[in-house]
């Protein structure tokens, strides 16, 4: 009985590591990674921000399944789609997928544009569904915001004396 015991002691804690490397595995190999980009955006002007999926460690985007956008934003931020799909990518490879995102802010302030993206994430072996929901935080200027700011060195002194022989 003693070497019974003996044996499924070892068996179970190796059962533990193994199972807790298999999951510290997973959760350090991410299939992909996702990106966002914001411009600057002004009041009543047309602007975009941009999600690119990117696939890692020997994962890349299916390039024949369905990958859509659903796509809301705050009250007062007008989107000429709510949702997307692979038609609307502005960029698809096999290593990544970059849907821009369209909208107008009819009032400055701080806004909120948020997408959930689904997609498959495939490599040699396998694929898997994946879903990933972005938030972009936009600080909407208002319009000529920019140019007051800029204009007192554009139109200094030393600019008109330098331009003189």
């Amino acid at each position: 009985m003693f070497s019974t015991r003996r044996t499924l002691v070892p068996a179970g804690l190796a059962f533990a590591a193994l199972l807790g490397a298999a999951t510290g595995a997973r959760a350090e190999e991410s299939t992909y990674e996702v990106k966002k980009t914001v411009t600057p955006a002004t009041a009543g002007v047309a602007s975009k921000v941009s999600v690119t999926l990117v696939g890692k460690n020997g994962w890349h985007v299916n390039e024949e399944a369905p990958i859509t956008a659903a796509v809301k934003a705050d009250p007062g931020v007008t989107l000429p789609k709510d949702k997307l799909t692979r038609a609307d990518l502005a960029e698809s490879t096999k290593q990544s997928a970059r849907f821009d995102i369209s909208f107008s802010a009819a009032e400055p302030g701080k806004k909120t544009i948020t997408a959930q993206t689904r997609f498959v994430m495939c490599q040699e072996q396998a694929c898997k569904p994946a879903s990933e929901t972005v938030a972009f935080e936009i600080d909407v200027q208002a319009p000529g915001a920019g140019a007051k700011k800029d204009e007192p060195a554009a139109k200094g002194k030393h600019a008109k004396k330098t331009a003189t022989p």
